[in-house]
């Protein structure tokens, strides 16, 4: 790896955080939208659903 020393206009052009910010964002998006799936299978009145692994749930 080879270092270069910066000069204060560069410095001053660097922008961190872009990536926690589109890590959090992507986090709080799945989060709603397991949220919607969850809520919509606990409050229908009949239904099934089949979960990987095998596992099956029929209410009514």
């Amino acid at each position: 790896m080879k270092y270069e020393i910066m000069n204060e206009e560069e410095l001053n052009s660097l922008v961190s955080g872009e990536a926690i910010t589109l890590t959090a964002v992507l986090a709080v998006l799945a989060t709603a939208v397991v949220s919607v799936i969850v809520y919509r299978l606990f409050m229908s009145r009949k239904g099934t659903t089949t979960i990987p692994g095998g596992w099956k749930f029929t209410w009514n």
